[in-house]
């Protein structure tokens, strides 16, 4: 093929010098023209000159057969490569064209992948078409290249002149591909974005309804200020948990923005809802500062309330606790008054003198709950208000006029549980008792008298309300008067508090005001009440009223019935539980409705705590009684009497402690009978062991409170937390135990008399324990070797 090209080249070339020559003689007919046959190529030179001849026919005329083939292929390919890119450009930029736009992040990120790898692989053809053309033209060029003298010929030149047209084009379609591929891009960007943004968008708004379902949720504005002071703490907590979706809402409003402001093709779609999380921001913070104001102003009314509250129970307090015999001088009339005076003068701090304007303040909050407590407290400042007035116009009748000395006589009991009880101190003898029973320092005492425990005979003109002489002739049957008296009221009492509260608990008609957070909770509220008030009406209040004629019989009913007694353990042990369910709903209209049937000045947590101040009174009564009748017969019995009350006052007193043990794995029932507990300062001497910690244990003493079992020793730390703004309630956390089958005892230590020491296998463990007192380390040694001497016993 080649060769029939060189041939075909060589007759092309022949053919152009006739046409040259026949050109050259146009003037002369063409008939004329003769026809001359050459043998070689010598005789061509006599015809036409070497300059237009090839080499190949002895001529000098330069031109390379097989390289103008090359250069004509090469241009071909070049051309084709041309045409086949800019299709491909143009079907691709169709297919961009005619592509719909996703609605999801996922899809949107395909496609943008997608075209940007297709576009990158068309622009690495458009280089390698380019590449191929320059490289192309540089080899068309490379004679010019190598010598200046060269010149093209008329072909190269065409070539070069192709190859640059070639070129051009390309250039063109590249850059009209360029400018639509960024069109696109951006375009595809921006979707991206867009979808970014909805993604975002509901993320957020999700979040954000939520909020403000929970918040539309909070709408309970409290029943009491322990109450209050809770919902103030989970709307700050909302709000802190709302913190972050706030945050998030308004960046991305503000990334919304700037979409707008960089031309986002999708603006119609982008601004409304940047409004809508502006708003929804907005709604939730207003929502918010609305929630504090309306909280704010109930924890106000409560606070109000509250104080109003404490102040008539102070008031009635202070009425009650005004002696009657020392108001019956001119002195103690207007002593007495002056402390009215001075007690009525804190009343503005209530602030509860205008009802109306009170109402009018907080009319926005005033649910019917909260306006039938705050009517009750206002008709109760009225009754205590009516009250003060009453006394003061007794005193001062009495202060106006000079009356002769009486001799003072304890104030008879009140007979109807539904009149107001005097608040007294607790007995000293049942301090502890009454820390883990709940009872405060000044509690409401029972109506049966408990501001003067029993009746005694005082010295004539002696004004200390607690110094006894010598009794007069019967004044046995004053204390059996006294203890039956008390009693009676005491029953019915309880069984007014299990009529008027405990049994309304079931009432149909009343269901609907019982608090959630006391349903099915009758037995915690109200402990075995119901089995003490059985004990008490049906056995003992007999009992007791059978010594009437026979007081010598009164000590017996006491040592009879130790066991029944022990009722009051249960009872003392379940108090914590009562008074933390009555400090959660002791507001509640179910109580304050059960408290208006009853006629009822105070409250129900004032006689739950009868049981406690009645089994601490008895043994005062029995002190009394054996004062009377010393040297008399029965004293022995008295004496036995007293000292089984005494047991039972300390065996329920070591319960409440017993069950403030935490930490301890085991079972305290198995341990067997708690036989002593008490507060020590604790050495320890451990045999094993590094020198430097026994040496620290040796010599560092550590407050334990011990519980002495019959099978066993627990040492445990006591620990006093305030709870909710109430007294401090002790707890013991176990630390260590010691079993008594394998300790010893040692009574003196180092010459100390208040000190003993426990040791353990073998003196492997030692404790040195140093007691407040002589008498408490000797009572502690003798229980213990009681325990020891038991167990001696029953392994003979």
């Amino acid at each position: 093929n080649l060769q029939w090209s060189y041939l075909l080249r060589q007759t092309q070339i022949l053919g152009a010098m006739v046409e040259r020559l026949v050109i050259s003689l146009s003037p002369v007919c063409l008939d004329s023209f003769q026809i001359i046959m050459l043998n070689s190529v010598s005789d061509l030179h006599g015809y036409i000159d070497k300059s237009q001849l090839t080499r190949e026919l002895g001529g000098t005329l330069e031109y390379g057969h097989s390289q103008w083939i090359h250069h004509r292929t090469a241009i071909e390919n070049f051309a084709m490569t041309v045409k086949t890119t800019a299709q491909m450009l143009q079907t691709f930029g169709t297919d961009l064209a005619e592509t719909e736009l996703p609605n999801d992040v996922q899809c949107t990120e395909e496609l943008l992948s997608s075209h940007t790898d297709h576009h990158s692989k068309l622009k690495d053809e458009l280089k390698l078409a380019v590449k191929q053309g320059a490289t192309l033209l540089t080899c068309i060029r490379e004679p010019v290249t190598r010598s200046a003298n060269c010149k093209l010929s008329p072909d190269e030149l065409e070539n070069v002149a192709t190859v640059e047209r070639l070129l051009a084009q390309l250039d063109e379609t590249e850059k009209a591909f360029d400018q639509f591929w960024t069109k696109h891009h951006l375009k595809l960007e921006q979707c991206l974005q867009l979808r970014h943004f909805e993604h975002d968008f509901r993320e957020v708004k999700l979040t954000l309804d939520n909020l403000m379902e929970t918040q539309a949720g909070f709408a309970d504005i409290g029943d009491s200020v322990a109450r209050v002071e809770n919902l103030l703490k989970e709307q700050k907590h909302l709000e802190e948990k709302g913190q972050e979706p706030l945050e998030k809402a308004q960046s991305l409003a503000l990334h919304g923005e700037q979409l707008i402001q960089n031309n986002h093709y999708a603006v119609d779609s982008i601004r409304p809802k940047c409004v809508e999380l502006r708003r929804i921001c907005d709604d939730f913070t207003n929502e918010t500062k609305k929630k504090y104001d309306i909280l704010g102003k109930s924890l106000e009314l409560h606070k109000q309330l509250d104080k109003a509250s404490q102040w008539c129970e102070a008031g009635i307090y202070l009425l009650a606790s005004q002696a009657v015999d020392k108001c019956q001088s001119q002195e103690g009339a207007e002593t007495a008054l002056v402390e009215i005076e001075k007690f009525l003068v804190t009343a503005k701090e209530h602030q509860l003198s205008n009802p109306k304007e009170f109402y009018n303040q907080f009319d926005m909050i005033l649910t019917p709950e909260i306006k039938a407590n705050a009517q009750r407290i206002v008709q109760k400042l009225e009754d205590v208000q009516e009250m003060f007035d009453k006394r003061q116009v007794s005193l001062k009748k009495l202060a106006a006029k000079q009356t002769r000395p009486v001799q003072p006589v304890a104030p008879h009991p009140e007979s109807s549980p539904k009149r107001a009880s005097p608040k007294i101190t607790r007995p000293a003898a049942v301090e502890n008792l009454g820390q883990f029973c709940g009872a405060p320092g000044r509690g409401p005492a029972a109506q049966n008298g408990n501001h003067a425990l029993v009746p005694t005979c005082r010295a004539q003109g002696d004004k200390s309300a607690g110094s006894l002489v010598t009794c007069k002739p019967h004044t046995q049957d004053h204390i059996i008067n006294e203890l039956i008296e008390t009693e009676r009221v005491y029953v019915e009492e309880l069984q007014s508090i299990i009529e008027g509260y405990a049994s309304e608990m079931d009432n149909p008609n009343l269901v609907h005001l019982i608090p959630s957070a006391l349903q099915n909770k009758k037995e915690i509220l109200f402990g075995n009440l119901p089995e003490i008030y059985d004990f008490h009406n049906r056995i003992f209040l007999k009992e007791i009223e059978n010594c009437i004629e026979n007081p010598e019989l009164l000590a017996r009913c006491f040592l009879k019935r130790k066991e029944d007694l022990q009722i009051y353990e249960k009872y003392c042990q379940n108090k914590p539980r009562s008074e933390a369910l009555w400090r959660q709903c002791g507001d509640s209209i179910f109580f304050q409705e059960c408290q208006r049937k009853l006629d009822h000045k105070l409250s129900l947590d004032a006689y739950l705590l009868k049981p406690v101040q009645r089994i601490t009174k008895y043994q005062l009564l029995l002190k009394e009684m054996l004062k009377c009748s010393k040297n008399s017969e029965g004293t022995a019995e008295l004496e036995e009497a007293l000292a089984t009350m005494l047991d039972i006052i300390k065996s329920v007193n070591d319960s409440m402690h017993q069950i403030a043990i935490t930490g301890y794995e085991g079972d305290v029932g198995e341990l067997g009978k708690l036989l002593m507990q008490g507060s020590f300062n604790v050495w320890t001497d451990h045999k094993k062991g590094h020198n430097k910690v026994k040496d620290l244990a040796r010599f560092k003493p550590m407050q334990r409170h011990l519980f002495l079992y019959t099978k066993m020793l627990l040492f445990c730390k006591k620990r006093e937390e305030n709870t909710d703004g109430h007294e401090k309630t002790a707890s013991y956390s176990f630390k260590n135990s010691l079993k008594m089958s394998t300790v010893g005892i040692t009574e003196n230590v180092k010459g100390d008399n208040k000190k003993f020491e426990i040791w353990y296998n073998g003196r492997e463990e030692v404790y040195i324990i140093q007691a407040s007192s002589v008498e408490l380390k000797n009572t502690w040694i003798s229980e213990i070797r009681k325990v020891l001497t038991g167990q001696l016993e029953a392994c003979r």
